[in-house]
Formats: C-alpha cells, structure tokens, sequence
C-alpha cells in the first residue's frame, strides 16, 4: 500500500477541508478495492490446492479471532467481524457457492442466523420443518445447515435434539443471535392506526410489555412464523407485525419501534450441520449424547472422567431416549475438542460405563 493521505489541515476553510476528505477516501477505496481483489485471488489459489470442504469453521474462526485482536477501533470488534465474513463468503462463492438449509420461510431468525453464519454470497434454501432441513443435508442436496437448538428464554429446540440424535450429520460450527424484534407495518401505517398485531405466539408473548403499553388496544394475532405475520401486514394497511429486521426488508415494510422485547437477554443459540468432521481451532466445543444404565449412581460414573482429566462441562441435558420406559439420554458440551489428549482420555473413560456414547461434533466456539 501506499503512503497514507495527509489529513487536511485546520488552516483550510470548511469547504476545502471537505473536499480533501472526501479525496482521501476516494483514495482509500481504491485501495481497498486492490486488496480485497488481491485476496480473492489468494483464496481461489489456495482452493486450487487443497483437498476436501471448501468452506473451514475452524480456519474462518482463526481469521476472525486474529481481526477481532487486531482492531484499533473506531470500528466494534462485531463490524469488523461481519465485514471480514462477508468478504469470506465472497471469496468462497468465487470457487462454488455454499449451500445452506435452514427453517422458513424467508425472514426468519433462522435465515437471519444462516445469513450471519455464511454471509449473503451463500446460497439459502428456506425448508417448511426442521427435519427437512436435516434431511436435504442427509441426502447431499445441501452441504449445510443451520438449525435453533436452544434459546435462553424458552430452553432448548426439543425437535431439534431428537434429530441429532439419529442423524448421522455432524455438528460444524454454532453461532449464537441476540433476538431483536421490531414492530413493522406498511409505508403508509402509523402506529396510532394499527388495529393488528401479527406474529408467533412466542414474540407476542416477549413484547407483551410493549404492546400493553404502546398498542393497548391492537388485537394480538398469533401465525405460524414472524416471516408469515411480515407477509400479512404487507396486505394489510391497519395492521402492524412483530419480526426481525431481515423481514422487514424481504417484504418491503418500515419499522415502526425498534427493539421492542422486554427482556434484553433474548439470545438463541443456533447449529451448523454437515457432513464433515472440523480440525481444532484453537477454542473449541465438543458436543455428544450419552446414556448409561438405569442403576444408582449412573449419572456420577458418566461425567466422574471429565473431571479427572480436567475437562469443563458446560451443558448437561436429559431427554427420553425412546427406547424403553425411564430410559434417557443425555446431552454434554465440554470445552475442548474432541482431539484433545484430556477430552480424548475422557471419553474412553466414559465408553466403558455408558451403554451408548455419540460425539455429534468438534466446532469453533462462537464469537463473543
């Protein structure tokens, strides 16, 4: 790169000092231009030699790590981080396009998550259930997908644990989205106009504050999905809907009230499934389901190896394994990945007392 542009100095009227800066960043546009080509030139290079899955969670996990230690500012280490991916998803179409399947229709959360995960040069495949999702990717008509498993208000996506309970995908990658909803309505709706209120029950029942409040007397129409409740009030003048911003710009409406959840803490916690099998990063999670006899002390003797090698636990949940009355499996996330010495050690430990062990995936921890 070249020598920075000087900065204007003060002694220079407004009008000159402004078309100095515009100058510059001209000047820097140009530049950045050159490199981001110049990248994309080194990643088609690199794609040209390696073997295997072009798209690398733990590679795109390092890089991003590495920009987030690197940013001076004014820039927030999240900016930073959708710029750098979205230049990695740019730079990933040019070899071939990543397809991903998530939970429909568009604008919802899932294509929101998805959107995050890959960035707009992705190729997005909206699926009416969850094991739709799951099987486009099982019969290879997708290469990933994205899928909600648990949300800090509501608990975890019971549909979604069952389904990984029998598929033989493997968990890649997580990210986790702060849920913001926005109360959205035709161009032409004011808020004292709005009659309706569309939306999933759930988001209905995480702004009921607001609404109680500002809309008092809005009748409250709970649908199918917020995308369903942004497409009705796109056809209807008196009615306003409750869904993210993604929503608003697939189907054309303003947004009337920002942010309207009552609780801010509103986060979902969403995976991505493939087929392949993820080298560490650096700062990884290992997911696996668990079962062990039904006799007492079970459950001690299963996780007792994590905590002789060491290993930290982070989630432990039960379901009915379906197999037999009383019988459950359990599901684990430890810090680390599965090719650790000590989680490696810890498992072996765990195979000779649980009657079934399945490691669903080893996966970057998701950003901060």
């Amino acid at each position: 790169m070249s020598e920075d542009p000087p900065v204007p100095p003060a002694s220079l009227g407004d009008e000159q000092r402004l078309a100095a800066l515009r100058a510059d960043i001209d000047h820097i546009d140009r530049e950045m231009l050159a490199l981001l080509n110049r990248r994309a030139q080194a990643a088609a290079a690199i794609g040209a030699l390696k073997r295997g899955p072009i798209y690398r969670p733990e590679r795109e996990a390092q890089v991003l790590r590495k920009v987030q230690a690197a940013n001076p500012g004014p820039l927030s280490n999240e900016t930073v981080s959708f710029l750098f991916r979205e230049v990695m998803s740019a730079c990933l179409a040019l070899e071939q396009p990543v397809s991903v399947a998530y939970l429909g229709p568009p604008g919802t959360y899932s294509e929101q998550a998805a959107v995050r995960q890959f960035g707009h040069a992705a190729e997005l495949m909206p699926l009416p259930s969850l094991e739709d999702v799951f099987h486009q990717v099982e019969r290879g008509q997708c290469r990933y997908a994205v899928v909600p498993v648990e949300n800090s208000l509501g608990g975890s996506v019971l549909t979604t644990l069952d389904l990984l309970l029998a598929t033989p995908l493997r968990i890649c990658g997580e990210l986790t989205l702060r849920i913001r909803h926005q109360l959205m309505a035709r161009s032409t709706t004011e808020l004292e106009h709005i009659q309706r209120v569309y939306s999933h029950p759930q988001s209905l029942t995480q702004c009921a504050s607001w609404l109680s409040t500002h809309l008092p007397n809005a009748e409250r129409v709970p649908v199918a999905s917020n995308a369903d409740a942004a497409a009705r009030a796109a056809d209807d003048a008196q009615s306003a809907a409750i869904a993210g911003v993604l929503a608003a710009e697939r189907y054309s409406l303003q947004l009337l009230a920002r942010d309207i959840e009552d609780s801010a803490d509103n986060t979902t916690r969403f995976l991505v499934l493939g087929t392949q099998e993820v080298a560490a990063s650096g700062r990884d999670k290992t997911s696996l389901v668990v079962s062990a006899p039904n006799r007492p002390g079970a459950i001690h003797r299963l996780l007792t190896p994590l905590a002789n090698h060491g290993v930290s636990m982070n989630r432990l949940e039960s379901r009915p394994s379906r197999t037999g009355l009383w019988e459950y499996v359990f599901f684990i996330d430890i810090e680390g990945h599965a090719s650790d010495e000590a989680v490696q050690a810890a498992l072996k430990e765990m195979r000779a007392d649980a009657s079934f062990v399945k490691v669903l995936g080893a996966y970057p921890l998701a950003p901060l």
